[in-house]
């Protein structure tokens, strides 16, 4: 379960995500505790991922800072039952998230924030699914975006966000979706689990 606020040691130091967050989010709103409820904890799942990946020299001040910052697009979008009374299409949240981390000067937290969907979104499924997405790959490609995609897929933001998805949950939901998503989240689960 995850600790609520700056009391969650995820990094010492380093970039001060809760500033970032509280210049979009009003602190103590129902948008802001869920996001970042939930942030912590794909965070805290995305960084026992990398504990026990030692070798694989992995920055984890850029997974937990991505983790932390993953969903920061989401108060644009029309999510009420979430706290979010914007007008964008949820599906948008991680493009419109990548925008204002590149505007902060956060490059590879934009990059995090536009291809964690899903297990990413690619090109063809943008054109085949009419998706009011840019026209251009989503998918995470450096380890440390996709530890953090794979961490998000157990949390939901809706009802209690620090109820962990057991694997077999989150293949069900990745299976509405397509078979790819499917084999992708797999393939996945033998890289990160053990």
């Amino acid at each position: 379960m995850a600790t609520k606020g700056k009391d969650f040691k995820g990094n010492k130091e380093g970039l001060d995500v809760y500033a970032i967050i509280e210049k979009y989010y009003q602190k103590g709103s129902q948008a802001y505790e869920i996001l970042t409820i939930h942030s912590e904890c794909v965070a805290k799942k995305a960084l026992e991922i990398a504990k026990r990946r030692k070798a694989w020299k992995l920055d984890k001040a850029l997974i937990y800072e991505g983790a932390m910052l993953h969903d920061i697009g989401i108060f644009k979008c029309n999510a009420p039952s979430i706290g979010c009374m914007g007008d964008e299409p949820y599906i948008k949240h991680g493009v419109i998230g990548s925008n204002l981390l590149a505007s902060e000067g956060l490059p590879k937290h934009a990059m995090i924030c536009e291809r964690h969907t899903g297990v990413g979104i690619t090109l063809e499924m943008i054109i085949e699914r009419e998706l009011p997405l840019p026209h251009r790959e989503m998918v995470p490609i450096s380890l440390e975006e996709q530890i953090i995609c794979f961490a998000d897929c157990f949390f939901s933001k809706s009802g209690d966000p620090t109820r962990e998805k057991s694997v077999e949950q989150v293949a069900k939901s990745m299976s509405k979706h397509g078979a790819d998503q499917v084999v992708k989240f797999e393939t996945w689960c033998k890289m990160f689990l053990d």
